[in-house]
């Protein structure tokens, strides 16, 4: 075994490595960017190594910058995680050259499967199905053209390169087709340093099916069965579980079976994961692609068979003999994983940044197998240079419907404060009928057609407790006035000092939207007034940072964290976010000239990859004028009039804030 391990990571994956890694009695060292100085995988590691600054190229993806980090700290190997470089023959070669050993598969099993075109090929060669489509190697837009009209529409154009959902667009008629083609080449080239394209028929119900596989370098190879990820947003999976539901013993065969067939052509060595769609409709199976690393969800494998992959990961690449053999790993019950990550599901799934206040990991469920795997902790700051993955929650049972309870139940107990998060989002999936039901891919536009957002209910209830909390924070601050009235801050008093009467106060929501409240009531009895409505609320009290409240008839607890302009409050899963203001006429936020004026405001925080325009510059409205990129989204800020770039605010490479000013247009009107 090793004795001293680099993990070429960060966030959750490095932290879990560790864990093993420690059990192990292997010394583990951590490298970490200038924007990572503090963070939690730095904290946990024997030893740290900083290999650059926040920009993931000239840090995390600079293999000759990890390599040296490794020699200079003393390590024997190298794992590379997920992302990053966990597929790259670029750190592979660097690691042989410095004499390090490469966690991972051969570099030949990497090479053959890290294009989907070859990886395809390979599996046809094998006699295992594919997707119907085009793999050739003329790129040309003419022979690419031809393909998609003998494949029909609608099809699918995908980076060869590609994974994590980039480089991947849905074309629905031949007059959509070279625009796209365009913009999958241009992402596929920019993000992965190749273009090349592959095109598939588009099934309009699959179900995403993988099987995990591990294999020795003495010729042995196993599959460890199958877990369902069908449950997608944009491409990338956010739950995850093993085994798949809904599925004939048959088909299951059928998947461990063609699996193995691809691992086997290209003598497979180490983990990995052989990726299929199944066609809800008809049945069928085809083969995708192979993972050749550690996957997001192998803790649900984890769970189910009783090993730990991360271990078998270094037993393997230290020339270990796999001690089992298949008749050995036996499956049991049923795991379920969802990934927490930092975005506002209510505001399209925008990505959030900032300091987490507050930390508590969920506990008391009542069941004993909840496991979590975070990269946060309180304290950790929450950056866009990165994925917005934060953590991963596991459920272990023997039913599906009890795990599925349970993890809705864990997600709503995990208090995140600080930054916004997806918990709810994912909680509410877990609950809805539908998930009981076979899954596909398209989940989620079924299941949310018109977005996913809270209901408006729980919002009322939500506003009604962030204002008894001012109101109960401003009574303790001024707990030596003989009235909690007298002397209320951000609050404005509607009727006289002294007199227990109605009080007002304007919340602002992470959206922009402004709620007046009125607020009358003694000893904890109160009447939260809205516009449209009033909520009778118990105050039972506030202790430790937790509100209890009986709101219109019920029991809550809130976590709270009250600031003197703002106010966060969680509660089963959500978190919400309001700026405190006693101000009738509308607070000036950042927001506020975007939807009118005529400027461009950055709705994310990120880094400015493009910037389309000068002074002086004539524009038409909508012509996209800068592009921001934020935890690998992309978004394109356009002109929202016609006229003359004004001021420019921002140039490539700056790092920005949400409601930052980017761009001013003046309109001949404005002359």
């Amino acid at each position: 075994m090793f004795k001293t391990l680099l993990i070429a990571n960060r966030g959750e994956i490095a932290v879990r490595i560790m864990r093993t890694c420690r059990r192990l009695g292997v010394r583990t060292v951590a490298v970490y960017s200038e924007a990572d100085r503090h963070a939690l995988h730095v904290a946990q590691a024997d030893s740290a190594c900083l290999i650059g600054p926040a920009d993931a190229a000239r840090s995390y993806l600079n293999a000759e910058a990890i390599v040296a980090a490794a020699r200079r700290c003393g390590a024997d190997a190298v794992h590379p995680g997920y992302g990053f470089l966990s597929e790259s023959l670029v750190l592979i070669d660097a690691c042989e050259r410095a004499g390090l050993v490469f966690i991972g598969p051969s570099r030949e099993a990497i090479r053959l499967m890290g294009s989907k075109i070859e990886a395809k090929q390979i599996a046809h060669a094998a006699g295992v199905p594919t997707v119907p489509g085009y793999q050739g190697e003329d790129q040309s837009l003419a022979a690419l053209t031809a393909a998609a009209e003998l494949i029909g529409y609608p099809l699918l154009i995908k980076a060869s390169a590609g994974g994590g959902g980039k480089g991947m667009r849905v074309v629905r008629s031949a007059a959509e087709f070279a625009a796209n083609l365009e913009v999958v080449q241009r992402e596929a080239q920019a993000a992965f340093s190749d273009g090349a394209v592959l095109l598939e028929r588009y099934l309009s119900e699959p179900r995403h099916i993988e099987v995990q596989l591990l294999g020795d370098r003495h010729g042995h190879l196993l599959h460890l069965f199958e877990r369902e990820c069908s449950i997608q947003r944009n491409h990338q999976k956010i739950i995850e579980e093993a085994p798949a539901a809904h599925l004939k013993e048959e088909q299951r065969e059928m998947l461990y079976r063609h699996a193995l067939v691809v691992a086997e052509a290209i003598r497979y060595d180490s983990t990995g994961t052989a990726e299929f769609m199944l066609d809800r409709d008809s049945g069928a199976i085809y083969f995708l692609e192979m993972n050749t690393r550690l996957q997001v969800e192998h803790p649900v494998t984890e769970m189910i068979c009783g090993l730990d992959l991360v271990e078998w990961q270094l037993r393997v690449a230290a020339g270990e003999v796999l001690p089992f053999a298949q008749s050995d790993i036996v499956r049991n019950g049923w795991a379920i994983e969802a990934r927490v990550c930092a975005e506002n599901p209510a505001a399209e799934f925008s990505p959030e940044t900032g300091s987490v206040l507050l930390y508590r990991e969920p506990g008391g469920t009542g069941i004993p197998t909840v496991r979590v795997d975070s990269g946060i902790a309180a304290g950790s700051q929450v950056s866009p240079y990165y994925d917005s993955l934060l953590a991963k929650v596991i459920v272990h049972a023997d039913e599906r419907s009890f795990v599925a309870r349970h993890l809705a139940h864990a997600l709503d107990e995990f208090a995140i404060v600080g930054v916004g998060t997806n918990l709810a989002f994912l909680a509410d999936i877990l609950r809805r009928p539908e998930f009981a039901e076979t899954l596909s891919t398209r989940f989620l536009e079924r299941a949310f057609p018109g977005g996913w957002h809270m209901a408006m209910d729980e919002s009322d209830l939500d506003t009604a407790a962030a204002a008894v909390a001012c109101l109960l924070d401003a009574s303790k601050q001024d707990a030596g006035h003989s009235s909690p009235w007298q002397s209320l801050g951000a609050w404005r008093v509607l009727e006289h000092a002294g007199h227990p009467g109605k009080n007002a106060l304007l919340l602002i929501d992470e959206n922009g939207e402004e709620r007046r409240i009125a607020v009358s009531g003694v000893s904890g009895q109160y009447l939260v007034e809205f516009a449209e409505c009033a909520i009778p609320t118990y105050a039972v009290g506030m202790a430790g940072g937790i509100l209890f409240l009986e709101i219109a008839g019920a029991a809550r607890r809130y976590q709270t964290l009250v600031a003197p302009d703002q106010i966060t409050l969680g509660n089963a899963g959500r978190r919400r976010v309001w700026r405190r203001t006693s101000r009738w006429t509308r607070a000036l936020t950042n927001r506020t000239d975007a939807a009118t004026g005529n400027q461009i405001i950055a709705n994310m925080p990120g880094t400015v990859t493009a910037v389309h325009t000068a002074p002086g510059d004539s524009v038409q409205a909508g012509a996209v004028l800068v592009l921001i990129e934020s935890m690998k989204i992309v978004q394109s800020l356009v002109a929202p009039v016609a006229g003359f770039v004004k001021v420019l605010h921002c140039r490539t490479g700056d790092t920005v804030s949400k409601g930052d000013l980017l761009v001013e247009i003046t309109t001949e009107d404005d002359a």
